[in-house]
């Protein structure tokens, strides 16, 4: 009778031991969802690079409005990363170098066209002078 004692007693303390384990391993997991991640490092470096090499490339002279937007994307990163606002930050990180990235495109097509038509001019200006010598003979 003594052995069938113990056995229930076992048994309950088996159960509370597996009961705080559980407890201590959910606590564990919360703590870890609940704690702020880290700033977005890497997404702020590639828009400041994007940003620094659309300024190097003159890209204001062509989409000045695209490079602001750029900037003012990676100020407002940079003050959600203060304000521990992890996730926000990175989106804006991320569009800021979007962003900066179009100014670049944009500036691109810009110096394109502007050389297209000095081309186009050139070319222009070589068949009035072709016209103009065979008109002559």
């Amino acid at each position: 009778m003594a052995h069938t004692l113990h056995l229930p007693q076992a048994k309950s303390h088996r159960l509370l031991s597996w009961g705080l384990a559980s407890a201590f391993t959910a606590l564990l997991l919360l703590s870890g969802c609940a704690s702020t991640p880290k700033p977005p490092t890497s997404a702020l470096q590639a828009a400041e690079q994007a940003i620094a090499s659309a300024e190097r490339a003159s890209v204001a002279d062509y989409a000045a409005v695209e490079l602001s937007t750029a900037r003012d994307k990676l100020s407002a990163a940079h003050s959600a990363v203060q304000e521990q606002k992890m996730i926000l930050a990175q989106r804006l990180a991320q569009q800021a170098r979007t962003d900066a990235e179009l100014a670049s495109a944009l500036a691109e097509v810009a110096k394109a066209r502007v050389v297209n038509e000095q081309m186009q001019k050139g070319t222009d200006t070589l068949k009035m002078e072709m016209k103009r010598k065979t008109g002559d003979q």
